[in-house]
């Protein structure tokens, strides 16, 4: 029986004594505290008190930075023993502990179950050209030129694992051999040539050739170009005509994107930074996404198909170009919500809501990691220059915070004893994230769902005020806000003053975000505060099987598989959504808007437990 994963934290607040807040988080705190007092533009706005993270959403940041450090944070998401697991539940993060507390919509709340099986979580990345990611094609393109570098079938059986146990050896220098001879058993040319195909076109950096040695012939490989070979996979083979990377759409189910190039790397023995992608998907999830690849042929490529599990690659192609991070334009989504206990019209309430005025776009859960000791106090600390404190929660050991980034961290001291590159596996960013996400609430709490004389709104990539006599020419949807930084304007209102209130509280002048050490100095960015998903759909179908899945992916329709047959009258309801978002937004939030309730893992899990009685 599969459940919900476990990744989440708990309601709980920790004990004083374990508590990491100082007195400017008190301080602080205060000032927050104050965007609750009350609401005063007569909007219906609703705020919630604890609302802490239970599933990963979708988040591909813009920038090449911004989603490297997403990455850590993904990477993060391991599964734990249950004392560990009972640790996070006690000290973790909730939602209000970053600054969700609003919602925009007045419907009525009601409960689902998101990622009961992963395979209830699909992505799908929507290219620059605006096009959506599909596999739905296994067949390899075919060259006007003969290649040597394109192997038969044969080529992939015609080495033992013993002799690609050695080679592999070879070609990463973990031996002092200087080559590795291999017996022809059959000493025919084709023979021997399929050989020397498959050495060079599995072991990227050997070369190959024959030799007669005790009346027997050999085939002997060895390092041709030193250590850059294995990184730069061998030119002369290459048709001119063919362009040097290989495009392919990856189908993945649960594994995340760094994990999925590791594996694939390890099965073509190449390195992982030949493989370029525009953004990290989720673990707990199918997704389908684009990859490129230097210099591997399509057809190696879809060999992978027959050994590995979860993995499916195709629509290849071939290109002058690699991919870069940031460049997609969003991803699009299906989801299922397991057991939901609303009334259709309270469905279509919130699903119409989603659709015509949207959700906040908050940074989730996952932007300020699970532990007892969240990112944003670790940004803060390295911000004030308090480094003491900076030690103190990395090395501290502390309930709940022994994954992730921190390890992460640990690990690079340990390797290098360089400060500098420990302290870059931490993601600073999260502390203006956290502010972010303070300063939004306080902004809806206080103007309401309208564009008001004083808020940001953008000119290209230039922010302006709105002023008094061009407010009407606005809307909530064309107003953004700014994450602190050396090179951002603030809102003119009561909103500038919260910005400065709040970093003030955290001992941090907002006029010099500049930072001795460049790496943290901040510039700072401007976001939405309200996203409007594309392409929404929905539909609530019945079921009674928990473990039939409700809809068909690629895989399935490439493989003919068929949808289950439906009842009219089921036990449960499922709610079945689509929807697209921009980079950078949290799939979590939206759903979050939907449900309207608490959903954290702890929750989750009684959801799961109560139905599966």
């Amino acid at each position: 029986m599969e459940t919900v994963e476990i990744n989440s934290v708990s309601l709980k607040r920790p004990r004083p004594e374990d508590d990491v807040a100082s007195a400017d988080e008190i301080k602080r705190q205060k000032i927050v505290e104050k965007s609750k007092a009350g609401n005063d533009s007569g909007q219906s706005i609703e705020t919630i008190t604890e609302q802490p993270e239970d599933m990963k959403s979708e988040i591909i940041p813009n920038e090449e930075s911004e989603e490297q450090e997403e990455e850590e944070l993904e990477g993060s998401d391991e599964d734990g023993d249950p004392e560990s697991f009972a640790d996070m539940m006690k000290h973790g993060l909730t939602e209000s502990d970053v600054g969700i507390t609003k919602f925009v919509s007045s419907h009525k709340g009601f409960s689902g179950i998101l990622k009961e099986r992963y395979s209830d979580f699909v992505v799908h990345e929507i290219g620059k050209d605006g096009r959506v990611s599909h596999l739905d094609d296994f067949s390899v393109p075919v060259d006007d030129e003969v290649n040597f570098e394109d192997p038969s079938e044969e080529t992939f059986t015609v080495l033992s694992d013993e002799d690609k146990q050695r080679l592999e050896e070879l070609q990463l220098f973990k031996n002092k051999e200087t080559n590795v001879a291999i017996e022809v058993i059959e000493d025919t040319k084709e023979k021997r040539t399929i050989i020397h195909q498959a050495v060079k076109s599995l072991f990227p950096g050997l070369e190959t050739k024959t030799e007669d040695r005790d009346g027997k012939k050999y085939i002997i490989a060895y390092h041709a170009a030193g250590k850059k070979a294995l990184a730069n996979p061998r030119k002369h083979s290459w048709p001119k005509s063919r362009g040097s990377y290989c495009h392919f759409v990856l189908y993945k189910e649960n594994k995340d994107t760094m994990d999925a190039i590791n594996v694939l790397s390890k099965f073509l023995r190449v390195k992982p930074n030949i493989f370029s992608y525009m953004g990290t998907k989720d673990k707990r999830a199918i997704t389908v996404q684009e990859i490129a690849v230097l210099r591997i042929t399509a057809q190696r490529l879809a060999h992978l198909n027959k050994c590995l599990m979860n993995f499916k690659l195709g629509n290849f192609s071939y290109k002058n170009h690699p991919l870069k991070l940031g460049e997609l334009q969003g991803n699009h989504f299906t989801v299922v919500l397991r057991n939901i206990t609303g009334t259709d019209d309270q469905i279509e309430q919130a699903m119409h809501s989603l659709r015509e005025i949207g959700f906040i776009n908050y940074y989730g859960m996952q932007r300020f990691g699970t532990t007892a000791v969240p990112t944003y106090q670790i940004g803060r600390a390295i911000l004030q220059n308090n480094w003491h404190e900076v030690m103190d929660l990395i090395l501290k050991p502390r309930p709940g915070a022994e994954k992730g980034y921190l390890v992460k961290c640990r690990e690079e001291w340990a390797k290098t004893k360089d400060p500098a590159a420990a302290l870059k596996k931490l993601p600073v960013k999260s502390y203006q994230s956290y502010v972010w996400n303070n300063m939004v609430s306080k902004r809806i709490e206080e103007y309401g769902l309208r564009a008001v004389p004083g808020d940001l709104i953008l000119k290209g990539a230039t922010a302006v005020h709105i002023e008094e006599d061009d407010v009407d020419n606005y809307t909530i949807h064309d107003v953004v806000m700014p994450l602190p930084g050396f090179d951002v304007i603030y809102p003119k209102h009561k909103i500038g003053e919260a910005y400065k209130e709040m970093l003030v509280a955290d001992n941090l002048d907002i006029n010099n975000m500049r930072h001795k050490i460049r790496d943290y100095s901040l510039s700072g960015a401007y976001r939405k505060i309200i996203i409007r998903p594309q392409n929404v759909n929905w539909e609530v179908v019945a079921y009674d099987d928990p473990k039939i899945p409700l809809f068909t992916t690629d895989l399935d329709k490439l493989e003919g598989k068929p949808l289950p047959v439906l009842p009219t009258d089921g036990k449960f309801r499922a709610l079945k959504m689509e929807f697209s978002l921009p980079p950078s937004t949290y799939a979590t939030m939206a759903i979050r808007e939907v449900l309207k309730m608490d959903t954290s893992i702890k929750n989750q899990t009684q959801l799961n437990t109560t139905w599966l009685r």
